[in-house]
């Protein structure tokens, strides 16, 4: 996979230093878009029946699937930007 633009890697390090946490649903997105951006589709089995944040992150991840890496760092920045 090629490498991520400037501005997507600029707003993945805003997200970082946030002097306010975004709320769960906010950082869930954020993740799957994050993860669609630099990984790709979501091949990986589902986490265990126990695991809440896993599974919560992993269909978050999954959400994305078939988005291109581009649609994605345009729609992370968009919201960090809000």
């Amino acid at each position: 996979m090629s490498t991520n633009s400037e501005e997507f890697l600029l707003a993945a390090d805003i997200v970082k230093k946030l002097k306010e946490k975004p709320t769960d649903e906010e950082l869930l997105e954020l993740y799957g878009l994050y993860k669609q951006a630099t990984v790709g589709d979501n091949n990986q089995p589902e986490p265990g029946f126990l695991d809440f944040k896993g599974k919560s992150k992993h269909a978050s991840w999954l959400k994305n699937k078939g988005k291109e890496k581009y649609d994605c760092e345009v729609e992370y920045i968009t919201i960090v930007n809000t």
